[in-house]
Order: C-alpha cells, then sequence, then structure tokens
C-alpha cells in the first residue's frame, strides 16, 4: 500500500477541520430546533396593572405593570402611551445619590427576558405619568404598551391608594 503524499494529508486536514466544526454546529442548531425554542418569538402577557392616586398638589404619579414573555426570545418595552393622561407617559427607573437621597432616571426601554419578564415597582423601573382630571382609587386608566418585537398591549390600570398596589390584575 502505498504512502499517503504529505501535500494530500496537509489538504484533507484544512478541509477536514472546517467540515467537523460545521458538522457539530449543525448538530448544535437542530438540537436546539428540536427542543422548540428555535425562532420561538416573544409572548409577552401583562398580568398586573396599576397606577397610584396622585396625592395633594403632586402633578405626577406613577404606574405599574408586571410583563409576563412565555416565549422563546426576549422583547423590549419601547414606549407608552395613554388617553388618560396630561402629557405622554414616560418610562423611568429611580436611582439612589451617593448621599442617599432618590431620583427618577428616563429610560428609552426596559428588557422583558424571555420565560420570565418585567416586574416594575416604586424602587426599580416604573412608568411617570401626568393625569388628566382627577383620579380617584378603583378608577380606571387607559394604557398602550409598545413592544419592540410584539403587538401593542392594550391594558387598563387600577387607580389605588400608593402603597397597596400589589395584586391588582390587568383589564384587557
Amino acid at each position: 500500500m502505498p504512502a499517503v503524499p504529505a501535500r494530500l494529508r496537509t489538504s484533507a486536514a484544512a478541509v477536514g477541520v472546517p467540515v467537523l466544526a460545521c458538522g457539530l454546529a449543525l448538530a448544535g442548531l437542530a438540537t436546539w430546533a428540536v427542543s422548540g425554542r428555535a425562532g420561538s418569538p416573544p409572548r409577552v402577557t401583562v398580568t398586573e396593572a396599576y397606577v397610584f392616586q396622585p396625592l395633594g398638589p403632586a402633578q405626577e404619579t406613577a404606574a405599574f405593570f408586571t410583563l409576563a414573555n412565555d416565549g422563546g426570545s426576549a422583547d423590549r418595552l419601547v414606549g407608552i402611551t395613554s388617553p388618560g393622561t396630561a402629557a405622554p407617559p414616560a418610562l423611568s427607573e429611580h436611582r439612589m445619590t451617593s448621599s442617599a437621597a432618590a431620583y427618577r432616571q428616563r429610560v428609552d426601554s426596559a428588557a422583558v427576558p424571555a420565560g420570565d419578564g418585567l416586574t416594575m415597582t416604586p424602587y426599580g423601573i416604573d412608568v411617570t405619568v401626568r393625569p388628566k382630571g382627577t383620579w380617584r382609587p378603583g378608577d380606571e386608566v387607559s394604557f398602550t404598551l409598545r413592544l419592540r418585537y410584539g403587538k401593542p398591549l392594550k391594558v387598563r390600570a387600577v387607580v389605588v391608594r400608593p402603597g397597596t398596589g400589589t395584586g391588582r390584575r390587568a383589564l384587557p
């Protein structure tokens, strides 16, 4: 049996390594696809929605939403509108200074991770709103949440006294 020339061995190795790498990548992608997660779009729903009743002379208050994402891909909350506000609602995040003073910073978007979601709180991400008219506990305020990939979500948030907002189901 004749010996394989060195030139042929080098060529076979040069071709074999990329072919093997492609085969391994293809096997990984096939496993991912079979698991049902490949290409699965985000599936975002709102499970909780409430807005604090403005107290005293305050012109602004905050709205809170809990978004669940049962899909295989992350999404982002990129905008919020409401016909019940005097100014466009603003997505914001509460921050602390080095001297322990709190302030609100506007943010452009908020992540809604796949298989998880986003829960807004008074100590993190929330929506700053300026009411149009007077809001009383039990009133409902309509909002449309805009996502980067998903369809807009229309929801009604219930007005509650500050400190009593947990457990409010979202109203379609």
